[in-house]
Formats: C-alpha cells, sequence, structure tokens
C-alpha cells in the first residue's frame, strides 16, 4: 500500500503556486478570458472549488456524494459549466477565500483518511493518493488556463511524476470512453522529466511503445494541446491510437484544443 502523503504534499505545493499567481489580481483581470470557451480567470478557479468541495464531500460523507452525483445526471451536459458560472459570480476575494477553506480541509481529510480507504467519484472509485493525484491533475491543468490568460509561464517541475501516471494508468478508461475496447497487450511508456530523468511505465519489451517529455504527455493526457503540437511519439497503431484519445480525467471525452494557429 504506497504512502499518499508525498502526492498530497505535492497537491498543496500546486495548489499554492497557483494561489500566489491569482492572490493579487485585479477584478478586471480576474474577467479575462482563457483557453477554455466562456470561462474566465474566475470561471477556472470557481471550477477548482467546486471539484475540490465535491472531492471532500467523496472522502467525508459518502451519502452527501451520491446527492451530487444525482445533480450532475440531472444535466450531464450542464453541471460543469453551471457550477464554473455560478461561482465566477461571487466577487474574486470571496471566492478565493472559499477556495482556500475548502483546499485545506480536503488536504486534512486526505491527510486523517483510514489506509487502504476508497471513495466514490465521478468515474471509478479512487484510493486516497489517487484522490490527490486527480486533483493535482485538475490543478495544474486549470492552473495552465490561468496562466495563459494572464501570459505567465509556469516551468514544470517534478510534480508532473503523478499526472504522468494517473495518464498512464487510464489508458483503457479513455477507450471506453470513447467506446473501444482497449488492446489487451501493455504498453511501454517512456516519459522524460523537467530534470531529465526517465520516467518508465509497462514492460520493456512490448511492442507498442510512447515516448517522449513527460510535459507533453500531461499536456495530452489533460487536453491542453493538440497532438500535432506535442513531441510525443508512438510505435505501434495501437499506441499511436492511444494518443489520439488519451485523457487522464473522468468523465465524457472533451473536445480538445485545436492545433496551434487553426481557429475554433
Amino acid at each position: 500500500m504506497s504512502d499518499p502523503t508525498p502526492v498530497i504534499d505535492d497537491l498543496r505545493e500546486e495548489s499554492e503556486e497557483l494561489d500566489a499567481l491569482v492572490a493579487s489580481l485585479s477584478p478586471q483581470e480576474w474577467r479575462l478570458a482563457t483557453p477554455a470557451p466562456g470561462w474566465t480567470v474566475a470561471h477556472q478557479i470557481g471550477h477548482l472549488h467546486w471539484t475540490d468541495r465535491a472531492a471532500l464531500v467523496a472522502v467525508t460523507d459518502e451519502a452527501g456524494f451520491a446527492a451530487l452525483v444525482e445533480q450532475a445526471l440531472a444535466a450531464p451536459d450542464r453541471y460543469v459549466d453551471d457550477a464554473a458560472e455560478e461561482a465566477a459570480g461571487q466577487a474574486p476575494a470571496a471566492l478565493l477565500a472559499a477556495w482556500r477553506q475548502t483546499r485545506a480541509a480536503l488536504d486534512k481529510a486526505l491527510r486523517e483518511a483510514a489506509p487502504g480507504a476508497r471513495f466514490p467519484w465521478y468515474g471509478p472509485p479512487m484510493a486516497t493518493a489517487s484522490m490527490a493525484t486527480a486533483r493535482l491533475m485538475e490543478t495544474w491543468a486549470h492552473g495552465l488556463d490561468v496562466a495563459d490568460a494572464l501570459g505567465v509561464r509556469r516551468p514544470p517541475t517534478d510534480r508532473l511524476r503523478h499526472i504522468a501516471r494517473i495518464g498512464v494508468r487510464a489508458r483503457d478508461f479513455a477507450y471506453a470512453a470513447h467506446g473501444l475496447t482497449p488492446p489487451a497487450e501493455q504498453f511501454r511508456v517512456e516519459l522524460t522529466g523537467p530534470g531529465g530523468d526517465v520516467w518508465a511505465y509497462g514492460p520493456e519489451d512490448a511492442a507498442q511503445r510512447v515516448t517522449g517529455p513527460a510535459l507533453d504527455f500531461c499536456l495530452l493526457a489533460t487536453q491542453r494541446a493538440h497532438r500535432a503540437d506535442l513531441a510525443l511519439t508512438a510505435e505501434g497503431p495501437d499506441a499511436d491510437r492511444w494518443l489520439d484519445i488519451a485523457q487522464a480525467f473522468a468523465g465524457p471525452p472533451g473536445a480538445g484544443r485545436p492545433p496551434r494557429g487553426e481557429a475554433r
């Protein structure tokens, strides 16, 4: 059983880094458009607050989370956007304070979770480390959208290791989300981290392989960049197909981002 503490620590660092990016923004800057159509900086932070709160309920109140799932099923095409829109209507200071409070409560709940615990989610149930990883993934991805809106470059860190791992582990889920049967054989995935280390997954002798920068794989799996703009290489038809559909998040496939220079 893996110790979830390192990923919980990294989630806290990722959140604090994004918090520092938005804490001093003016009300006008909170209304800046991000790459997600219709979403401003406020929508992005509002979405993180909403999903952190959903994770907190999942960890602490299983019946309460079942009610959240019922709400989502009642409006499957709108519930994410509706929640972000509602949150974005708050004053920035109030939204930021609410996000901070929820983050702190979730951090405490994850650290106090019983060993071996599993929590319900919108996809498969998650262990403590997986829940923290999912929250880190979303915080990083939506933080990229905020940084893009502000014209800020956020250097990649070794925290990407968690996101890369969940992206690899979600391979079969990505196939299923597209109505496809996952390949029976495992893939070899070799990703070069920001510091030059190679993060490897799967059997060394696998015929189907994916290689490239870890940052690019994380951008692909979170649908923050189009495959055509990334330095990822696939060997084998199944691995090549995977790079067209990869997603590290629960829920239906998104539209993704168009290639650079191509209008939506």
